[in-house]
């Protein structure tokens, strides 16, 4: 193998093969122990795309991943999560003790296939998130989760009968139930850390305003200013709404709001060319936009300072 080669695994076994594990015991959905993954590569870097869900708790890992153009460090108690299609590449370093542990939990689409969560799982952001977003746990939270790995795999080793996939799906349920509250804790408890983001947030979009080629460059996009803030665009729009109760785009039309306010009572300008300094093709979507966050057109806004 090679380290420019991205390979694509499309079904859970052959993902064991590459982890060096035995085939896994149901061909669906399979929880890895982690201390037993041994990427079978010769290089120390491996690129693949997985056709399945991944959700993966480690300890220990020495190494790091690669979303893009960016490495991320592993760290301990992290939990990420990965959608079938992503790109993945582990760089591998020379492991010490302590030894690597943790869970991959492998879900294939087709397990859910004919229940809810065949649909419902694309509700889940975090399946979105980069692995630099991974959520942090506190050991009570690790183990309730841990917890739920474990009842999955028992189910899925017992004999097989006609309840045992609502079992599953039923635990993997409650697994992405916590999930969502323990991220909703995450977002509210690192306060430090998610308010320089919220500062960053407002300094781009400053800047952004403030630019001379606005004309050119049109209205930002969610994800151009998650791009600017090195963050996916589910979990900064995650992150807003729990600290302010608004998602990225709502921020953005709040500061496309706030210049036009200012342009309408300090300058002379046109209603039209307002709209296309602050990058609207169309000066009516610029006016609809301005009357439904201030209930006023930008025409009688003007008037109201005179």
């Amino acid at each position: 193998m090679t380290n420019k080669q991205i390979y694509r695994y499309d079904s859970i076994s052959k993902f064991h093969k590459l982890c060096g594990l035995p085939p896994p015991e149901h061909p669906l959905i399979s929880l890895v122990d982690y201390g037993k993954v041994e990427y079978q590569i010769v290089n120390q870097e491996i690129s693949w795309i997985q056709n399945f869900y991944v959700i993966a708790l480690k300890r220990n890992m020495k190494g790091k991943v690669r979303y893009g153009q960016q490495k991320y460090d592993f760290d301990e108690g992290l939990m990420s999560f990965g959608a079938p299609g992503q790109l993945v590449s582990v760089i591998m370093e020379n492991q010490t003790d302590p030894k690597p542990s943790g869970w991959l939990l492998l879900v294939h689409p087709d397990f859910l296939w004919n229940t809810p969560l065949a649909k419902n799982i694309k509700d889940y952001d975090f399946f979105g998130y980069s692995v630099n977003e991974a959520l942090f746990l506190s050991d009570k939270e690790e183990n309730n989760i841990i917890g739920i790995l474990q009842n999955i795999k028992n189910e899925y080793q017992s004999t097989i009968d006609k309840f045992s996939k609502k079992i599953i799906i039923a635990q993997l349920e409650v697994l992405l139930t916590y999930t969502e509250r323990f991220y909703q804790r995450q977002f509210i408890t690192r306060e430090k850390t998610n308010h320089q983001i919220l500062n960053r947030l407002e300094e781009t979009l400053t800047q952004y305003f403030n630019r001379d080629d606005l004309i050119d460059k049109g209205l930002p996009t969610v994800q151009d200013i998650a791009a600017s803030l090195n963050l996916s665009p589910n979990y900064l729009s995650g992150l807003l709404k729990t600290l302010t109760g608004q998602s990225t785009q709502q921020h953005i039309q709040d500061k496309v709001v706030e210049k036009a306010k200012e342009k309408l009572s300090t300058t002379d300008l046109s209603i039209s060319e307002i709209a296309f300094e602050l990058g609207f093709e169309h000066s009516q979507s610029f006016s609809r936009l301005f009357k439904s966050k201030t209930n006023f057109s930008p025409l009688e806004f003007r008037r109201s300072f005179n």
